[in-house]
């Protein structure tokens, strides 16, 4: 079980409300990129949050209403159109900030997955490399993303089934690639990420 005591530490230096922030879907050649943040409530911590890719997919799924029902979370999410306006790197910050403005109650701290903090961000913040596996809050983010993106892709699954995307969430697998080699492109793919453009070419 992940302990607070990244989220103690700064508790200590004053400290009150303390968010963690992870995303999911930076890699997808397809989808949106999803972010979460969480302020967690420490009496409350179900024991087996961890790192979200450490989880299995049943388990992430019984976690995350046990997550949203007991902590204060949020999710911000980038369309495949923005990243491909801005890149994945802002659209990836974008995300992050909007799930930040969406919490019910401002955080006066930050915990953020990575090694950048977006630029729209003005509260104080510390990044984490590998925080979903060290940080309590922002493991409780990356599990209510990945599951929240994972049925969002299986929603749009169901109108573009050739691609398989309740599978591989966007991923470029051969199931994937196949899917574009019969039907092409969709508005919902990444047309500025490499393997798109050079289909579209």
């Amino acid at each position: 079980m992940l302990d607070y005591s990244y989220e103690q530490q700064k508790i200590s230096e004053g400290y009150a409300v303390i968010a963690g922030v992870d995303e999911v879907g930076r890699g997808p050649w397809a989808g949106p990129v999803v972010a979460a943040a969480c302020i967690l409530d420490y009496d409350k911590l179900p024991a087996e949050v961890r790192d979200s890719k450490k989880l299995s997919a049943k388990k992430r799924e019984a976690l995350a209403p046990l997550i949203e029902e007991h902590m204060q979370v949020a999710l911000g999410e980038a369309s495949a159109e923005e990243i491909d306006t801005h890149n994945i790197l802002q659209a990836t910050f974008m995300a992050m900030s909007r799930a930040v403005d969406n919490l019910p109650q401002k955080p006066d701290f930050l915990f953020i997955d990575g090694n950048k903090i977006p630029p729209q961000i003005d509260i104080p913040a510390e990044t984490v490399i590998k925080g979903d596996d060290k940080v309590a809050s922002i493991a409780c983010a990356s599990i209510v993303a990945k599951v929240y993106r994972d049925k969002l892709m299986a929603k749009l699954a169901e109108i573009y089934p050739e691609y398989a995307w309740e599978k591989n969430a966007g991923y470029g697998t051969k199931a994937h690639q196949q899917g574009l080699a019969e039907y092409g492109v969709t508005e919902h793919h990444r047309k500025s990420f490499k393997p798109i453009a050079a289909l579209m070419a």
